[in-house]
């Protein structure tokens, strides 16, 4: 790697350059748990940069921190998070 925008291989990844972005969608979840579209905005807009870390998730209606985050432990709720990802096109 000469600078930040080499390319970088991860494991199985191949990224463009080393830049990364952190999850910054707390609390725009629906309240069921399930993401919005707000969140499949939000991800879609941003996928071009290459590395997307997604926010946490609870694993149980009984793990939610608090109200608006994202849980993944129903049906419904893994089917939102993959049109989340399916949106982006990647």
């Amino acid at each position: 790697m000469t600078n930040l925008w080499s390319t970088v291989t991860v494991g199985n990844l191949k990224l463009p350059h080393l830049l990364q972005m952190a999850p910054m969608t707390r609390n725009r979840a629906l309240p069921d748990g399930t993401p919005g579209d707000i969140s499949t905005e939000y991800y879609g807009q941003r996928a071009s940069l290459g590395l997307l870390i997604s926010e946490g998730i609870q694993i149980s209606d009984d793990g939610q921190g608090y109200l608006m985050t994202p849980g993944f432990y129903l049906v419904l709720m893994g089917r939102r998070f993959l049109k989340t990802r399916n949106t982006s096109g990647k």
